[in-house]
């Protein structure tokens, strides 16, 4: 369903659509990427999704694409689909600023694993989305770029840290989207924005150089449609020397996964964690969606998976992360900080080896845990978060949180346990979106995307071609 816009044009059309008629020779790549860049034009003012547009190099990558089209040879479903890196993901040729005022502007020399692998499947790189500083919040916002919007309402967050990647599907400025997310950093935005987003199994796909975080991040798509994001899979969910932590192989084709019928299928619903209150409008709209799972087959069994909130593991994990930037700065280099990365940082620095070994032992009882709960359950859903969208620049909703992490309770358990999580928009609340959040065992990705195509066949998502301006 398009919301603006009564005749649907190139630049509204998805990744799955493009190859098709790529392949018939009724559309070109040229074409395709000049509809995108168009789009960047006329929508990025309001929203500020990039931080960086290489139009020429996009269109010389589209003209070489569009050759191997004609020939026959295309590299991949994806050769000549317009696509975006986040900010935080080397791009050879393109600065990798991270948000940051004390990073460099000069161009990077080297390609990410990801962005390589996008690129061998001939992806055609747009340029860079915007992210906070080292993408340490759960809004978009930073003293290199300022802030990125809501698609939905411009004068509201559009999530983070991959809020420009979110900003940038919801719009269709680029079809297909990098995101990472070590805390959220996908599914926060992706909620908040009406997209698809996955942070796959930790490991399925490379990360290199490595976050900061370690091993509470993930990378992965952020899209329209299921279908979108499995094309993308099959590009990058592949393995690279460079990554050390990268030690999951999918064996197959993503897009090859069988479709999945809901019937016997075991669905634990938390609406709350046992520990989260949730605005009953968002509850509302979760239970309507849980409701079609159980119309299309699926075993629901209301049920918390029994762990109490984790956010003091996490936060020590995250904050020692931010410390390890931090440690060496120079003082002119730490002015130059958002203030509120700087205060985590501070404290990261402050953990001895003995709270941060405790919080990692924590981490992996509750790993055990969610592995038990999955031997009953295929799947764990829960909204993707609390609230819909608040006001654009600021951290947090309420005078009484201080951290960012106290209204996204639903997103960094999950990346303490390395689960596949995904969030599918589900509909609206006072025209703002709503995500359900989708949750399966390590290594169980493709159920998971499975029953959200189911989901999303049956629900698609409202999409916009431009931005509702507030």
């Amino acid at each position: 369903m398009i919301v603006e816009n009564t005749d649907t044009d190139i630049a509204d059309l998805d990744a799955t659509t493009l190859s098709r008629l790529y392949a018939n020779g009724e559309l070109s790549p040229v074409e395709a990427t000049a509809a995108a860049l168009a789009r960047i034009d006329a929508c990025n003012q309001q929203v500020n999704a990039y931080c960086y547009v290489d139009a020429e190099g996009a269109m010389v990558a589209a003209k070489a694409a569009e050759q191997r089209w004609m020939a026959g040879k295309p590299l991949s479903p994806i050769d000549g689909v317009p696509s975006s890196i986040k900010d935080l993901t080397r791009v050879a040729g393109m600065p990798n600023r991270s948000g940051s005022l004390i990073s460099s502007a000069e161009p990077v020399t080297d390609n990410a694993p990801f962005t390589a692998r996008m690129l061998e499947a001939g992806g055609v790189i747009l340029g860079k989305t915007c992210t906070p500083e080292f993408g340490w919040k759960g809004v978009t916002d930073n003293r290199l770029t300022g802030i990125t919007r809501n698609p939905w309402n411009t004068a509201l967050t559009a999530g983070g840290s991959s809020g420009g990647a979110a900003a940038a599907a919801a719009l269709n400025m680029g079809v297909l989207h990098q995101g990472s997310d070590a805390g959220g950093s996908i599914r926060i935005p992706g909620g908040f924005c009406g997209v698809f987003g996955i942070k796959p199994t930790f490991g399925f796909i490379p990360q290199w150089p490595a976050s900061a975080m370690t091993t509470l991040s993930h990378l992965g798509p952020m899209t329209r449609s299921v279908d979108d994001s499995l094309l993308m899979m099959d590009a990058v969910a592949q393995p690279d020397d460079r990554d050390w932590y990268s030690d999951r192989i999918f064996s197959g084709r993503w897009c090859d996964s069988p479709a999945v019928d809901l019937k016997g299928i075991n669905i634990a619903y938390s609406p709350t964690l046992g520990y989260v209150d949730v605005d009953p409008e968002v509850r509302a709209k979760i239970d309507q969606a849980v409701k079609l799972l159980a119309d299309l087959g699926a075993n629901i069994e209301e049920v918390d998976p029994g762990f109490t909130d984790p956010a003091e593991i996490f936060s020590t994990l995250w904050f020692a992360g931010a410390g390890k930037v931090v440690d060496g700065l120079t003082e002119e280099q730490r002015a130059l900080l958002d203030p509120g990365f700087l205060k985590i940082g501070e404290q990261g620095r402050k953990i001895d080896i003995v709270h941060y070994m405790k919080a990692v032992d924590a981490r992996a009882d509750l790993g055990s845990m969610m592995n038990q709960f999955h031997r009953r359950y295929d799947l764990l859903i829960t909204p993707t978060l609390p609230i819909t969208a608040f006001t654009a620049g600021q951290n947090t909703v309420e005078d009484s949180q201080s951290e960012w992490m106290e209204w996204t309770p639903f997103s960094y358990p999950f990346n303490l346990t390395q689960q596949p999580a995904a969030t599918v928009p589900c509909g609206r609340v006072n025209g703002l979106p709503v995500g359900l959040q989708l949750v399966a065992a390590r290594g169980d990705d493709a159920r998971l995307l499975a029953v959200a195509k189911r989901f999303m066949d049956e629900c698609p998502a409202e999409i916009l071609s431009a931005p509702i301006v507030v």
